[in-house]
């Protein structure tokens, strides 16, 4: 169990991350590629994925073990809710101090550190070298597993941050906390979770900042050192369809100013009243035109409470651009 103590003071610094984070999609991706489970929202993704693969898991093995604690220094922070991009990932990465190195990947499990003793290809042991080869390892995993699938990750993520923001307008930061998926439970003052070993985590007037995570499974992530800054990583909601799907014959019944009017109004986020009222059409008619939009890939629905919260798939999202690409984070 995961318990984060939250005062007076952190309910008020509770905030939402503004995109996904590029490193921790990655390293969690890494959990995910070697995980039978989930295969209607992976499936598709893992067998593509590992077609690309060259090698690259080797080094990451000895690193990400398939469940479990992973070092800190691999998902750096920010610091703030804009999380840091890739290549500034990467390069704070490679400049983190070997004596943090050496203490995290010594809390890694015995059996993932050759018998003599150090880390793989010299992690940990100094210089600048194999922190590169990691930094570079990673590079090409991103390339090959989770660049090719941003813009849909960056569409989960920024349906659930809908969600997340409804909550919070409807009723502040208890509220927010409390539509956090289940196996999260706020019982103020304590945020609790699911967690394979027991965790205290007291925020100490720092707030927190919750990260929602396409790739992340069962529960959620935490730094292990206390005095990073809090962040907790917990997985998003997946539809029941295959997350990486190509548009399906529906998109031919996409005709007619008052879809693409349906369409606009969705814009960031709206339940199927506020589509109603946005677009002067009624109850049923608005969710029968969500319903195909829904069908033809370019729009994603979820539950809010009572009501459903309807938000653009990245097709969605590049029909109203022009087909203009979404820039990968």
């Amino acid at each position: 169990m995961l318990r984060i103590h939250v005062s007076g003071v952190d309910l008020s610094r509770v905030r939402m991350a503004t995109r996904p984070d590029a490193m921790w999609e990655t390293v969690l991706s890494f959990h995910r590629l070697r995980d039978r489970r989930g295969s209607t929202v992976f499936g598709k993704w893992r067998k593509e994925s590992r077609n690309r693969l060259n090698g690259e898991a080797r080094l990451l093995s000895a690193v990400v073990p398939p469940r479990g604690y992973f070092p800190d220094f691999l998902t750096p922070s920010g610091g703030g809710s804009e999380p840091l991009g890739f290549d500034a990932a990467v390069e704070a990465l490679r400049d983190t101090p070997e004596e943090r190195v050496r203490a995290e990947l010594g809390l890694l499990p015995a059996r993932r550190i050759p018998s003599g003793g150090s880390a793989p290809d010299g992690l940990g042991e100094g210089g600048t070298e194999p922190l590169g080869r990691l930094a570079s390892t990673l590079r090409a995993y991103h390339r090959a597993a989770v660049e090719p699938y941003w813009p849909h990750i960056g569409a989960s993520v920024e349906a659930d941050r809908a969600v997340r923001g409804r909550a919070l307008l409807d009723g502040g930061a208890d509220e927010l906390l409390a539509t956090l998926p289940p196996m999260i439970r706020w019982r103020a003052p304590v945020l609790e979770a699911d967690y394979p070993v027991d965790r205290e985590l007291r925020l100490d007037g720092r707030g927190l900042l919750l990260q929602p995570s396409f790739f992340c499974r069962g529960t959620p992530v935490v730094y292990r050192d206390p005095g990073l800054p809090p962040v907790l990583v917990y997985p998003v909601t997946h539809p029941e369809a295959p997350a990486f799907t190509d548009p399906g014959p529906w998109l031919g019944r996409l005709v007619g100013n008052t879809r693409s009017t349906v369409l606009r109004s969705i814009g960031h986020g709206c339940t199927t009243s506020e589509l109603a009222r946005r677009t002067g059409v009624s109850l049923a008619s608005a969710s029968q035109h969500a319903c195909v939009l829904r069908e033809a890939g370019l729009v994603r629905t979820l539950r809010h409470g009572s009501s459903v919260l309807h938000t653009l798939t990245p097709l969605g999202a590049a029909l109203l651009r022009g087909g203009a690409p979404q820039p990968v984070s």
